[in-house]
């Protein structure tokens, strides 16, 4: 005899199958709102990644040049300032207690070696970089004036004064030096290019450069070549760059640069620092001549004229 289900075993099995329906449907569906979730979550983690890359991209605001030069600039200036002083008497024969200025200079440069490393400049590469290279650069002057205060007392200051030009702690704290404050004129030109969509973010000095070139650009940009021109030469000088800068532009627009036929740019700058024709405080005379609707951060060797 053929078996037949009953009512209640086929309301059974329906309901069975119905409930194993909703049940995969359910899991299915929360798998769908799980990853819907998790996919929210990397976005967000992603712009916010993509956010932060930006601002990284982009560290160079005023505030932080400000604050670099109060933190880390104008202490290891003070000590450039005392060394120059103390090498200028020496090349010019005077007479100097040198153990007892050399030991001084020792220490006011483990001094501001100390006072540069005081604030984090480290999120920013470049003002990073430029920290790092004037403490190392500190460091390397602690190291040549303690080699000059314990020379010969019978060497004379004349030859003290060459001996240290070529001692190697000198000429590694004169690079670390130059590569510093390069470092510290290209997160300026950085910053100017965010102030000015006409300034470049990035510029690659050309050689030569004509006159006509360099007529043509921004300060920002005339600055850092002339930085990396003094790394090349490894010409450390009492001057900021934008004294030399302010120099070549008023040599050019006497008419002097046209007399003497010198057409590119590293041969004027060659013929001012061979001939010594650049002082501190050029920048100054020439400001209003030259820079006034210029694009410059608001750093104290720009604005002299403000207390």
């Amino acid at each position: 005899m053929e078996k037949r289900l009953t009512t209640t075993a086929m309301l059974f099995s329906v309901g069975f199958v119905f409930m194993l329906v909703c049940a995969v449907g359910a899991f299915f569906y929360g798998v769908k709102i799980g990853s819907d979730k998790t996919e929210m979550k990397y976005a967000s983690t992603a712009k916010a990644d993509e956010e932060a890359a930006k601002l990284a991209s982009t560290p160079y605001q005023q505030q932080d040049l400000v604050s670099f030069y109060l933190t880390v600039y104008s202490p290891y200036r003070e000590f450039q300032n005392d060394w120059f002083a103390a090498m200028t008497k020496l090349s010019k024969g005077q007479d100097v207690d040198t153990e007892a200025t050399f030991k001084k200079l020792a220490k006011l440069a483990e001094q501001k070696a100390k006072e540069a490393s005081s604030f984090d400049m480290q999120k920013s590469p470049l003002l990073g970089e430029a920290q790092v290279g004037y403490i190392r650069s500190l460091k390397k002057f602690k190291e040549a004036a303690d080699k000059a205060t314990n020379a010969n007392s019978n060497t004379n200051v004349i030859e003290l004064y060459k001996i240290i030009l070529n001692e190697k702690n000198y000429i590694a704290a004169t690079d670390e030096s130059l590569i510093a404050q390069r470092a510290y004129f290209y997160a300026m030109q950085k910053w100017a290019a965010t102030v000015d969509p006409d300034i470049p973010s990035a510029y690659k000095t050309s050689e030569p450069i004509s006159v006509k070139q360099w007529n043509s650009l921004p300060i920002s940009i005339k600055n850092i070549i002339v930085v990396d021109y003094l790394v090349k030469r490894n010409e450390l000088n009492p001057f900021y760059p934008h004294d030399l800068t302010s120099r070549v532009d008023e040599f050019i627009e006497s008419g002097q640069a046209s007399k003497m036929k010198l057409t590119t740019l590293n041969a004027i700058v060659d013929l001012l620092l061979n001939t010594e024709a650049v002082d501190l405080g050029d920048f100054a005379l020439n400001k209003g001549r030259f820079y006034q609707s210029e694009v410059l951060p608001q750093l104290p060797f720009f604005y002299p004229e403000t207390p």
